[in-house]
């Protein structure tokens, strides 16, 4: 699928002159109260002699937000798209006064989309939509058009405005359309013997004002590079544990580094030994497919910039151990290495962005599987910092082998490190399949994963950190039991992986319910890679300011420690 921002478009005409566009298939045109049309559509209706006022006057159009009219056009426009950008008979009053209450968007496609226009010709309102409302109905518009057999489009719904409590700008629309259109047309079949030919649109042109077309290019590069990111971590989600081994996951991040221009290490379990990560390598003693330590580095900042950190949790079947699982729903444990697929596939967007920023992923890849070999309930092993950790459940092994990399990771000196893991079930409880947990050591670190989260509607909700949980984790028998019990359990979870994140700013997000979706729409979401990849370019934009030219010593004082020297305790078995 092809992107281009238009210029030429309908948003230039004025007093529903004619629009001058070049032929295409298909017009997304938005319809809004009163099933009236903005002044980007009454010029396409201009264009096709009253055609589209028409149909709207015979009320062809449903009154239901996002439905769809299809209306025949001519030799330039083979057809029309209508989608209702709000329901029929919304227009009120209130509608009008949230229009005129809306702020200005700052020089992007103001002459389109200020509060001055969102009254408009005949009496139509159009009232702001919300970021979630737009971008439904923004991948509603791209499923339909895929179904009209059109190659070429032409969206005009850069003209909705969006934003109720705070208008979003230009490129936020156009991100959100790149992704909804990315999004209807996802199909993962590569696993299939034949497939059903795609009658797929292959070229979407986004039209904006041409005063606002070098943002607006900028946008979609950073847009399409998001999509890309997502696309690789759901096909990666999407891999059966027999397809997407750890060997297979260290190869993609090899093809990624080659791709890309990134650096990447691959540890094998001798370096990993060496390195005395012992509680990584018990979780992989019971598995016959080697474990890998896969480390990648994108350096677009400066060489003194402090990196930062992602470490997603690889675990590429996940049966439980000898604590097995269930037999209902183990195939989803697949799913299970979804955070080191997000963490590839946001280094893939930040990279293809030439984001100018350092950021470093460190994934433990992994089988934790039941064999003579498998790690046992109450076995202690010790982790690479030293301390001994009780395994009461081996079923509880994401946090295992994240503690390891936790400590690993320190060697980079990162300003932040940003864990994400599939990693309880008790957060799915918790939180449903909306949001992902976050849990941080530090405000500011949280704050800007849950602004990232908003803008992206690639939500995070903020869990408790409090020490008392620390209580439960307590172990007759060594430093710490890798279980809390019951109450809290992504609590204690995230308070586990907490005494491993001690010398630097740290926030641990658990997707387990939103990584992916079960039943008839099983299938991994890619999330939280648009998260992630938001709260990069927010911190490149924010360091590339001359305030953050010059590194503070109380930028200094957050990185974190050199690699922390190892307790004189061996385990018995650490999986060697």
């Amino acid at each position: 699928m092809q992107f281009s921002i238009e210029t030429s478009s309908p948003f230039n005409p004025k007093g529903g002159r004619a629009a001058t566009i070049a032929p295409t298939d298909c017009v997304i045109v938005p319809v809004y109260a009163q099933r009236k049309l903005g002044p980007a559509g009454q010029a396409v209706d201009a264009l096709l002699g009253g055609a589209l006022i028409a149909a709207l006057a015979r009320h062809d159009i449903a009154e239901a937000l996002n439905s769809v009219l299809i209306v025949p056009g001519n030799d330039q426009v083979a057809r029309v798209l209508l989608i209702a950008a709000a329901k029929a008979e919304s227009a009120d009053p209130a509608g009008q006064s949230a229009a005129a209450q809306t702020p200005r968007r700052r020089g992007k496609a103001a002459s389109v989309t200020g509060p001055e226009l969102h009254r408009i010709a005949e009496g139509a309102v159009i009232a702001p939509v919300s970021e979630r409302a737009f971008s439904e109905l923004s991948r509603a518009a791209f499923r339909a058009a895929n179904t009209t057999g059109a190659k070429k489009l032409l969206s005009l719904l850069a003209e909705v405005p969006v934003g109720v409590e705070r208008a979003r700008p230009l490129a936020w629309n156009l991100q959100a359309q790149v992704l909804s259109a990315h999004d209807a047309t996802y199909r993962f079949d590569r696993l299939r013997s034949t497939t059903e030919p795609r009658h797929e649109v292959g070229a979407i042109a986004l039209a904006v004002p041409p005063a606002d077309a070098t943002a607006a290019t900028l946008a979609l590069r950073r847009a399409q590079a998001t999509a890309m990111g997502v696309t690789l971590a759901r096909d990666l989600g999407n891999l059966p544990g027999n397809y997407c081994t750890p060997t297979v996951l260290a190869n993609e991040a090899k093809a990624l580094a080659k791709r890309h221009g990134l650096k990447v290490q691959v540890l094998e379990r001798k370096q990993m030994q060496a390195l005395q990560m012992g509680s990584l390598l018990a979780v992989a003693q019971g598995s016959d497919e080697p474990p890998k330590l896969i480390v990648l580095e994108w350096r677009g900042g400066g060489r003194s910039e402090a990196p930062i950190a992602l470490v997603g949790k690889g675990v590429t079947f996940d049966s439980g151990g000898i604590s097995l699982k269930g037999g209902e729903g183990m195939d989803e444990m697949k799913f299970d290495m979804s955070g080191a697929g997000a963490v590839l596939g946001t280094l893939a967007a930040i990279a293809s962005m030439q984001l100018p920023i350092n950021v470093v992923g460190v994934i433990p890849a992994t089988e934790n599987m039941p064999s003579g070999r498998a790690v046992k309930p109450g076995d202690v092993v010790t982790s690479m910092s030293g301390k001994t950790i009780e395994i009461l459940n081996t079923d509880a092994e994401g946090r295992l082998i994240l503690c390891d990399a936790l400590t690993y990771v320190a060697r980079f000196e990162p300003s932040a490190v940003i864990d994400l893991a599939t990693l309880t079930g008790a957060c799915v409880i918790a939180l449903g399949h909306h949001h992902s947990g976050l849990f941080a050591n530090t405000d500011g670190l949280a704050a800007d994963l849950l602004a990232a989260g908003r803008d992206t509607l690639d939500t995070c909700w903020r869990m408790p950190l409090d020490d008392e949980y620390q209580e439960q984790l307590k172990s007759p028998f060594a430093d710490m039991a890798n279980i809390g019990g019951r109450p809290a359990g992504s609590v204690t979870a995230a308070c586990f992986l907490a005494r491993f994140a001690k010398g630097y700013q740290w926030a641990h997000l658990d997707i387990a319910g939103t990584a992916w979706k079960s039943g008839a729409a099983k299938g991994s979401t890619g999330r939280p890679v648009p998260m992630l990849t938001q709260f990069l370019v927010e911190r490149a934009d924010r360091n590339s300011t001359p305030a953050h030219a010059a590194k503070s010593p109380a930028t200094a004082a957050k990185r974190g420690p050199k690699p922390p020297s190892r307790g004189p305790v061996r385990a018995p078995r650490d999986g060697a």
